[in-house]
């Protein structure tokens, strides 16, 4: 989360490249949106026994648990081509690459066109419980979440792509029955009936992104503003409970992003 915000920052200041970032979690953690309360939306205790950790994204949603699953997070600026001015544009931009991906695996992806709300609900707090909209679903339940934040035309997404879930372990985590979660959430494996690496499907996504959009990707490493930034973060936010758990955080480490 501290290189995603350091790049997301730094985007803004020096009008950089749009980045696309693929990465899994090792040990497990589950995230929380920006304005989530950790106590309210999560059993923090059992997270504890459990070895997952909690930490919290910069950018909006609810909570997830990232375990068996492909993060992506993508920065870029509301002005490049490429993107759009508005958040559901965006989204749709995305959500598009996505879905190629997910074709290519043998899958038939649905894309969300009008969103649902999990509020009122038990499990409002957890992400995976209503898609919102150019969300994708796959046998009418949700295998990927997504959130955003942002401000000064910079926009940061992050998406969860669910390869495996484990049911019982994502509704402890949760705190809510595990039927709920089993309703609204499906994973490849279950929908390809095969274990999907998060190898293979970063290739997968990669070739989508380049061709929806018609680009050609090229790796690289952070630069040293970036490094440092993220150090920075990681020592002054990342690491402490007062933001993790409770969204507090020191003045000048506080990007006050736009939830989205």
């Amino acid at each position: 989360m501290a290189i995603d915000e350091a790049v997301f920052r730094l985007n803004r200041r020096d009008e950089l490249p749009p980045t696309l970032r693929f990465f899994g979690w090792a040990p497990p953690a589950v995230s929380l949106g920006y304005f989530q309360k950790a106590a309210r939306e999560i059993d923090v205790e059992f997270c504890r026994r459990s070895g997952i950790d909690i930490v919290r994204r910069p950018t909006g949603g609810k909570a997830v648990l990232h375990e068996h699953e492909l993060t992506y997070s993508l920065v870029g600026t509301t002005e490049n081509p490429l993107f759009t001015d508005d958040i559901l544009g965006t989204y749709r931009v995305i959500s598009a690459c996505i879905e190629e991906a997910l074709r290519r695996l043998g899958l038939t992806p649905e894309v969300a066109i009008e969103g649902r709300s999990a509020a009122g609900t038990p499990l409002e707090g957890y992400c995976f419980a209503a898609p919102s909209r150019y969300e994708l679903l796959v046998g009418g339940r949700k295998v990927c979440g997504s959130a955003q934040v942002r401000t000064s035309g910079v926009f940061l997404q992050h998406g969860s792509l669910l390869t495996e879930i484990d049911m019982a372990r994502t509704a402890a985590v949760m705190g809510v029955a595990e039927a709920g979660v089993s309703a609204t959430t499906t994973s490849l494996r279950e929908q390809l009936g095969r274990e999907v690496e998060g190898e293979e499907l970063a290739r997968l996504l990669r070739r989508a992104f380049e061709e929806t959009l018609g680009i050609a990707l090229v790796e690289g490493d952070l630069s040293p503003a970036e490094e440092d930034l993220k150090n920075r973060l990681i020592d002054r936010k990342y690491r402490g409970e007062r933001w993790n758990l409770e969204g507090i955080s020191q003045p000048e480490d506080d990007g006050e992003p736009q939830d989205a």
